[in-house]
Parts: C-alpha cells; sequence; structure tokens
C-alpha cells in the first residue's frame, strides 16, 4: 500500500509512526516530512500548502490515499482538488474545515444545532467590540476567527486587558488575516479535554480522550501556545462522559453540517470543557490534534490505518470495532525554542540522547545544517513521549529524557498531567 502524509510536524511524525506499524509493509510518502520522519518513511520537499505539486505526486506515484495532517491545506481545499482529480484523501472539505478555520461558522452552526458552547459575539470593528464588552464579565475570551497555529486566543482578566486584546487583533492585525473577525466569548469555568473522533460524515467512533497543556509556563501560567504537551488516558473521559459527548455534541454537529451540506468526514477533534452543567464546546478542529497524537498513537492498539483507509475511500464506519487501546498511560512533553511562541528562535544546534525503550522521539521543528547536523526550524522543536504502566511513571521518564535534550535556550514544561496527578490518580 502506498499511503501520502501532508505535513511535517511532530503530528505527521506521529501518524507516519503508527501507520508504518500498522503495515510494515506499507510505501510511506511525507511531504515536506523533516528528519524524524525521514527513520519511517521516504520525504519529499513539497511544502503543506502546495496543492497542484501535492496533486500531481499523488498521481505520479499512485498512492493508494493521502492524509493531510495540517489545517491549513485543509482551508485551502486540498480534499476538494483531490477529489475533483479521483484521488482517495482522508480530511474535510474546504466548506467542511469551516468548523475550524472560522470560529464564526462553527459557533452559528452549535447555536443553531443545539451544542452546549460558551455564548458569544462576533466583531470586525474594534470600537463595536469593545461596547459588546459590557455583555460580558470578566475574566472574558477573546479569539482571532481565523487560523492562528493554537495562539489566537487571550483570556482577558479585566475589560482593560480585553481592550487591548481587542485592539491587537483588529487593530494591529498580530494574528493578521486570522484576526480580521473576532469572537467574545463567555469565560467557561471547569477542567479541559479533548476528544478526537473519526467519522464517515454519519457513523463516528470516538478515540481515548486526553488533555492538552496550551499554556508555555508550569501551573498553565503563561501565553497560550500550540501545546506544550499532553497525556492519556485521562480520569475525567469516562465512559459515560464520552457517551456524553457523543449524544450532545458529536451527532448533532456531524447532522448539522449535513443539514448544510457540507458532511464532515475525517478526524473531527473536539475540543471540550466539563463544566458543572456538563461538556461544553471551546472549540472544534478539522484534523489531528498536536501534540495529543503524539500521545495517543502510541497507545493505540487496534489499526488507524484500517479506519482512515474506510473513510478516505469513501467508505463506511457503520460496522467498524471502535479503537482499542493499550492498559498504559502516555505522557507527552514538547521541548520549544528560544523565544517561543512569540519570535522562535531557529538554527540552535541539537543533541539528542539515544531511544530508551518505553520512549518515542516526534521531531517537529527540526532540520539539518549545510553539515549535516540537527538543528531547531520551528517554534515547537520535538515531542517526547514516555509510555509506561501509570501516569507517575510516564510523566517521570517523559520529563527526564526531555531534559537531556540539548540546545540553547530550550524550553519544556515540566509539569504535563500535572491535574490527573493531583487527584492522585494512577491512570492505566
Amino acid at each position: 500500500m502506498k499511503i501520502l502524509i501532508v505535513g511535517g510536524g511532530g503530528r505527521e511524525h506521529a501518524l507516519a509512526w503508527k501507520l508504518r506499524r500498522d503495515d510494515p509493509n506499507s510505501e510511506l510518502i511525507v511531504t515536506p516530512g523533516n528528519p524524524g520522519i525521514e527513520s519511517v518513511a521516504r520525504c519529499v520537499p513539497i511544502a503543506a500548502d502546495k496543492l497542484e505539486p501535492l496533486a500531481e505526486l499523488a498521481e505520479k506515484r499512485r498512492v493508494d490515499f493521502t492524509v493531510v495532517g495540517p489545517e491549513v491545506p485543509l482551508e485551502a481545499g486540498i480534499v476538494n482538488l483531490f477529489q475533483s482529480r479521483g484521488l482517495p484523501i482522508f480530511g474535510p472539505t474546504r466548506e467542511a474545515a469551516r468548523i475550524e478555520t472560522s470560529k464564526r461558522f462553527a459557533k452559528e452552526l452549535m447555536t443553531a444545532a443545539g451544542v452546549p458552547t460558551a455564548r458569544a459575539t462576533n466583531h470586525t470593528d474594534a470600537r463595536e467590540a469593545k461596547l459588546a464588552l459590557s455583555e460580558f464579565t470578566a475574566p472574558v475570551v477573546i479569539k482571532a476567527s481565523g487560523l492562528a497555529a493554537g495562539k489566537g486566543v487571550v483570556v482577558a482578566e479585566s475589560a482593560t486587558e480585553a481592550e487591548r486584546a481587542i485592539d491587537a487583533m483588529l487593530n494591529d492585525r498580530v494574528f493578521g488575516a486570522a484576526g480580521g473577525e473576532i469572537l467574545i466569548e463567555e469565560f467557561m469555568e471547569g477542567e479541559e479535554l479533548s476528544l478526537f473522533v473519526i467519522t464517515d460524515g454519519e457513523h463516528s467512533l470516538p478515540f481515548v480522550g486526553a488533555q492538552d497543556h496550551k499554556r508555555l509556563l508550569d501551573g498553565d501560567f503563561g501565553p497560550n501556545t500550540g501545546g506544550m504537551g499532553a497525556y492519556a488516558p485521562t480520569s475525567i473521559a469516562s465512559p459515560n462522559v464520552v457517551a456524553q459527548v457523543m449524544r450532545e455534541i458529536v451527532d448533532p454537529t456531524l447532522a448539522a453540517m449535513r443539514e448544510q451540506g457540507c458532511p464532515f468526514k475525517g478526524l473531527l477533534y473536539a475540543g471540550l470543557m466539563l463544566t458543572s452543567d456538563g461538556p461544553r464546546v471551546v472549540e472544534f478542529n478539522c484534523r489531528f490534534g498536536d501534540p495529543e497524537t503524539q500521545a495517543l498513537m502510541p497507545l493505540m492498539e487496534s489499526s488507524l490505518l484500517e479506519l482512515i483507509a474506510a473513510v478516505a475511500g469513501g467508505g463506511s464506519l457503520a460496522n467498524s470495532r471502535p479503537p482499542e487501546w493499550k492498559p498504559l498511560s502516555a505522557v507527552t512533553t514538547v521541548i520549544a525554542a528560544d523565544g517561543y511562541p512569540e519570535q522562535p528562535r531557529t538554527g540552535d544546534l541539537m543533541h539528542v540522547p539515544p531511544v530508551e525503550t518505553g520512549i518515542e522521539i516526534f521531531h517537529a521543528g527540526t532540520a539539518r545544517n549545510a553539515g549535516g547536523e540537527l538543528v531547531t526550524a520551528g517554534g515547537r522543536v520535538m515531542a517526547i513521549t514516555a509510555v509506561a504502566p501509570d501516569l507517575l511513571e510516564a510523566a517521570d521518564r517523559s520529563r527526564e529524557f526531555a531534559e537531556r535534550v540539548s540546545f540553547k535556550g530550550k524550553q519544556l514544561r515540566r509539569d504535563i498531567g500535572w491535574r490527573e496527578l493531583t487527584r492522585g490518580a494512577r491512570v492505566t
């Protein structure tokens, strides 16, 4: 089987790693890939947003199907293009991807479908947005409506801070076109949960629950990032909670997408807040999450390949069995570059210790310099996933190995999984 994976980050490395294990004889091509992915796949230097060259590669290599990792090519319509050429592909169309690429679209869809989420107003004018702040009590959430690489969210503790965020997005355009429209949302109290759901547009299968750590610093302080670590499973994703999410959130959302004429097929990522009133949607993503994928793939016992192939080929998941999971815990620690998330520095020489049993290294922002040495090449540089019988051991091993990865100015959190550990859980 020939498989093309579009992307070059830690998520794509984890997907390639898993698909290689599902079918050791498969031919994997990753575009553009990275130095870590080269160990499990052939990397071709085509950027993820170069849709025509990607389609030509898929045709030339006669790939059985393509898996899209990042959100940018999905927003650009890569699925529409591939489908127009009869090329099987896993991911939503441009229209369906709006569930992530336009927070306004997602909010209006959820409101109309009765899906529980935060109350919000949308704005393109800073003066109008500031006037609307009177409808909310602090803290309040200010979100860029478009794609902002996971960083377009400000939790403002006061009206003054909210006004600064509004000016930064709408007037100063700190997030570019993504911040040309913003949402003001009520702040939801509770604990966040990441739930992946693979779907053919009608039938869907949930993955085991995970939890991301968005803030840069220990204890959930500092600016929002694309994700500084994740762990799975989490005890807050009990079978009853997952069943409730599927019944009250996922099923109505998929039904609403079908009614809109843009059925969602692929991987739906539900970012949830578990409030005192039950699960509510923080946001949807239209693809595998990063870094949750790096935590989930080493735990997945059953075949991801079979599920992806079925959806990519236009098949049904009606008779597919839910994914099976190892009775273990996984903790992923992200190592970030100096200056991340505002202005990450690149080009720093890296030293990575030899891999150990129970440790998986997923490259993200890495490259080779002219001398063939490994260097930093992005904000989030590398993810270290440890798998162990319980969460405490997995957290210790992930952190300890990440500490031994060295480059100038590296940043990492040393408390991934802290909420679960505070509860005293030894998740297995």
